[in-house]
């Protein structure tokens, strides 16, 4: 009877009162009777009270099997069924049916019936050819506190002197020192020339596929790739040329563009230089002679403000912490010899020693953070 005695029947009840009754009339203590059986004392008082009140001990909780005058009967239940499954029903919610039938001048039963009758047969799901809900994509959260980490690429338009045609503008960057590793023009959108710009960077760059890459025995941490959700993206030649290069993808939920913000700033960057053509490109080597220009202005002398104002060459090749560390020493001779000019500690010259996509605000879920990147 232990944790069951609610459920117990009325005739197992009165042959516990009546066994408990025999032990205490012997001598022993209703709570050590009541503990041998499995109920408590509570318990025992609360079952020699409705015995003696209605004399049959039953279940009288709300949901118990008993008769109730307002319930449908078999012959109701199946005419909601066979009403909801005609032609001009079968897509439609009860919240629908039951005011069509009304129109007609017929009530079957509530729209709530309606719910609980589908309900009861299986029946109660989404009815049309609508797509069932989706769960929310997990938000991605990427780390990087080193080059070639993770990298993050996208797609741009650059017009052309031809109306509704437009070159497409492949960057590929570095998140954590903001470097252009690859870029490319191309006439059209497609996920072969995505996947050679991705090889041609990882060789550039000298990555190559980590030992054991996809087991746990993996100790190089892989590359990611992030990017959105175009069809050059997600194409099965860019998949396909990843896996065999060991190369992770990564990429945003649908309709968020602050999951893939340095693209986006890059691309800004590019197309509100001074120097960018004012009239659209003539032909694709104009788009590629510009980007060229662009890119190396951008690698080698572009002074990023989130990187501290080095450049990313310089922050991608190491160089930047020596050239921090000589600004904060000239900031601290300044202060030594003018000590009143200064209220506090000199500028932070120090380098962003991460860089996160979504960083969280707490400790990530790891069920929910798809992925958590971190250095190895």
């Amino acid at each position: 009877f232990g944790g069951r005695g609610r459920l117990t029947s009325a005739v197992h009840r009165r042959k516990v009162i009546e066994l408990i009754g025999e032990a205490n009339a012997a001598g022993a203590g209703l709570v050590r009777a009541c503990g041998v059986i499995g109920i408590c004392l509570r318990t025992l008082k609360r079952w020699r009270k409705a015995l003696m009140g209605d004399g049959d001990g039953g279940d009288r909780r709300k949901g118990s099997a008993r008769l109730v005058g307002h319930r449908l009967s078999e012959e109701e239940r199946q005419r909601i069924l066979l009403t909801c499954n005609q032609p001009e029903y079968a897509a439609l919610p009860p919240g629908q049916i039951v005011p069509a039938l009304s129109d007609q001048n017929l009530f079957i039963g509530s729209e709530s019936s309606f719910y609980r009758v589908l309900h009861q047969a299986g029946q109660c799901n989404r009815r049309g050819r609508a797509r069932l809900p989706q769960e929310p994509r997990s938000v991605p959260r990427l780390r990087a506190d080193g080059p070639n980490q993770v990298w993050s690429w996208d797609i741009s338009f650059l017009p052309t002197t031809v109306r509704g045609v437009w070159l497409y503008l492949y960057l590929v960057v570095d998140v954590w020192s903001r470097k252009v590793v690859a870029w490319d023009v191309a006439e059209v959108e497609s996920a072969q020339i995505a996947a050679d710009l991705v090889q041609r960077a990882c060789l550039k760059e000298r990555y190559h596929r980590p030992s054991g890459f996809g087991s746990r025995q993996c100790q190089q941490q892989p590359l990611i790739l992030h990017a959105d959700n175009g069809n050059a993206m997600r194409g099965a030649t860019l998949e396909s040329r990843l896996e065999e290069m060991g190369v992770l993808r990564s990429f945003s939920r649908p309709r968020v563009s602050n999951d893939n913000p340095y693209s986006e700033s890059l691309f800004r960057t590019l197309k509100y230089r001074p120097d960018y053509p004012s009239r659209p490109f003539a032909s694709k080597d104009e788009a590629c002679e510009w980007v060229a220009l662009f890119v190396d202005w951008y690698n080698h002398r572009h002074h990023h403000s989130a990187i501290k104002f080095v450049t990313p060459h310089q922050r991608h090749s190491g160089a930047a912490k020596a050239i921090c560390q000589q600004r904060a020493e000239v900031y601290e001779a300044a202060r030594r010899a003018n000590p009143t000019r200064w209220s506090g500690a000199i500028r932070c010259w120090s380098q962003p020693a991460e860089v996160w996509i979504n960083k969280p605000t707490e400790e990530p879920d790891p069920v929910l953070a798809l992925p958590l990147i971190q250095a190895a």
